[in-house]
């Protein structure tokens, strides 16, 4: 029989923690990271420049305690920096799985050991939450998410990945890691999408897990308009320039698996 190497045993081994940015969710993120602490979850929160208010909460909430690890970014970075950094200390701490999930409220922390059973049944695919919206979506977001939807089935030839924005997924750390350091992620909200689609072409597999996502009232959110889109519109024209030379191996890939589907 022969010995396993160093990626088949990282692969075997299931030792998970919690990435959760934050900028300014003052209010929230007590909430957030204490329902992950109770899934038995190590949580390491990256504060990607708050303000000194938020910085005071954060204090008072990992002060003393094993479970929680405040990572502080010099200043405001971007969320996909502060989940790239993040994700380079979970693995450096020896962690072999990250869950990102958002520190707004908006991800129902219920549904942690669904994804944490998804990734323990199959320790190398990436566990994409594939969200199930109520009334409180405001509609021109709910249908522009489809212009991405459709970019990233074209830019993979799939449709393995049920939704590329939603910010709660569960990522394998060695091939996310790698990927890392042959190209930089994206700094800021491009981040979602890119790193999904990357790690698709790198050959990890993708599950999908149903959740419920719900938009608070009076919500905070850091995406503005001009400045985001535009970057996603140069992300997806990167992706699908990125495409081309891969898609003979892709359409390979397309007629030799058959695509996960949303768990119930």
């Amino acid at each position: 029989m022969g010995t396993a190497g160093p990626r088949e045993a990282a692969e075997r081994r299931f030792a998970p923690c919690a990435v959760v940015p934050i900028y300014n969710h003052g209010r929230t993120i007590a909430s957030t990271a204490n329902a992950l602490a109770a899934h038995g979850l190590p949580v390491m929160i990256v504060d990607d420049g708050s303000d000194d208010a938020t910085r005071r909460i954060l204090d008072e909430l990992v002060a003393g305690r094993d479970d929680l690890r405040l990572i502080r970014q010099p200043r405001n970075g971007g969320k996909g920096a502060a989940l790239s950094a993040g994700f380079q200390a979970a693995h450096a701490a020896g962690y072999t799985h990250v869950l990102q999930i958002d520190a707004d409220g908006q991800h129902d922390t219920a549904d942690v050991p669904r994804f944490l059973a998804e990734a323990q049944a199959r320790p190398g695919a990436m566990v994409c939450g594939c969200p199930v919206y109520d009334d409180s979506i405001p509609k021109a977001r709910l249908y522009g998410r489809y212009l991405t939807h459709a970019c990233v089935w074209l830019e993979t030839l799939s449709f393995d990945i049920k939704d590329s924005m939603l910010g709660y997924r569960l990522y394998p750390l060695a091939a996310t890691c790698e990927e890392m350091s042959r190209k930089p992620f994206p700094p800021r909200m491009d981040f979602d999408t890119e790193i999904a689609v990357r790690l698709f072409w790198r050959g990890v597999p993708v599950r999908n897990v149903a959740t419920r996502v719900i938009y608070p009232e009076n919500g905070l959110s850091h995406f503005r308009l001009w400045r985001d889109n535009a970057r996603i519109t140069a992300m997806h024209t990167r992706l699908l320039l990125g495409m081309l030379p891969r898609a003979p191996r892709l359409i390979v890939r397309k007629l030799t698996r058959k695509p996960d589907t949303c768990a119930a």
